[in-house]
């Protein structure tokens, strides 16, 4: 007995440093590509991201013999997971390109929120009224992120929102993605997706290809890098340890991304910004809470 306590705590603290990691490595992403749109118009930023990434997981596959076109792929399911990849990555660049990356992602932190809101609408699942509650303090915190009565509202601050719908959206269709699609596979669709986000807003950016310098190029090469880097430590912090243990310190990516958003690109952080981060934080962990009770 006491054996295994001892066991399930290690698991569960190396769970939650592969979680702090990741979250890490998703906001030094995140940093990256905004540094990359800056020189680079969005729509080439994501196609080469997403280029790079189906390039790495798509090696991946093939190293560990497996099949990149499996039926199951035509699945439902997977149609939906891609539509809403391609919104989500698309308006979420975009947000990190033309607004704050903090404000992106405090605003992110609230997908947890939709998902299960979702889950409950869409598949089903019970969700009592203290957890309808705490999504709607949450959603109240993003709303007063965005400030839309404010004189400092920004129409562009509802890009991350459309973002965070679209990433809520892909991980319920994930739910119900055929388990025979390993997450590498997976993987490499998402990237896809990217590719695909990227000559959708092509169409609608109409903005020209720009000439590649060798900082725009290690700027993507390293986001692509850190991208896959976070994925991978993600799958081995729900693999080693136990999924309601290590969720919580996905909250850790609102400080990081905080961080670098203040120290590299001289971001400012008002009272209505930490409000705001702390109902949806709150609100998360609250969630997660009554979902262990249950």
């Amino acid at each position: 007995m006491t054996t295994n306590i001892h066991t399930d705590s290690r698991s569960n603290l190396v769970g939650s440093g592969w979680m702090i990691a990741a979250m890490a490595l998703f906001a030094l992403e995140d940093a990256l590509l905004k540094g990359a749109s800056a020189a680079l118009p969005v729509w080439q930023v994501l196609i080469l991201f997403g280029t790079g990434g189906a390039v790495i997981f798509a090696s991946v596959v093939a190293l560990r013999g497996g099949r990149l076109f499996h039926p199951d792929v035509l699945s439902r399911p997977m149609k939906v997971r891609v539509v809403f990849e391609v919104f989500g990555r698309m308006f979420y660049l975009v947000a990190i390109a033309l607004t704050p990356l903090s404000s992106a992602t405090v605003i992110l932190q609230a997908t947890p929120l939709v998902v299960v809101a979702g889950a409950a609408l869409f598949f089903g699942e019970t969700v009592g009224w203290r957890r309808w509650s705490a999504i709607l303090i949450g959603l109240i915190g993003v709303v007063i992120i965005i400030r839309p009565t404010g004189q400092s509202f920004s129409a562009l601050s509802i890009l991350a929102v459309l973002g965070m719908l679209g990433f809520a959206g892909r991980d319920l269709a994930s739910r119900a993605a055929p388990a025979t699609l390993g997450s590498d596979v997976l993987g490499f669709y998402g990237f896809l997706s990217i590719i695909v986000a990227g000559l959708l807003y092509r169409s609608w950016e109409g903005a020209p290809m720009a000439a590649l310098t060798t900082q725009s190029v290690m700027l993507i090469a390293a986001a692509v890098v850190l991208g896959t880097l976070a994925y991978t430590s993600l799958m081995k912090a729900m693999r080693t340890g136990e999924v309601s243990s290590v969720t919580p310190f996905r909250y850790s990516r609102l400080l990081f991304g905080i961080g670098l958003g203040v120290f590299l690109f001289g971001e400012q952080l008002d009272q209505t910004m930490w409000i705001g981060s702390a109902l949806i934080v709150a609100s998360g962990l609250y969630i997660l809470w009554r979902g262990r009770m249950a």
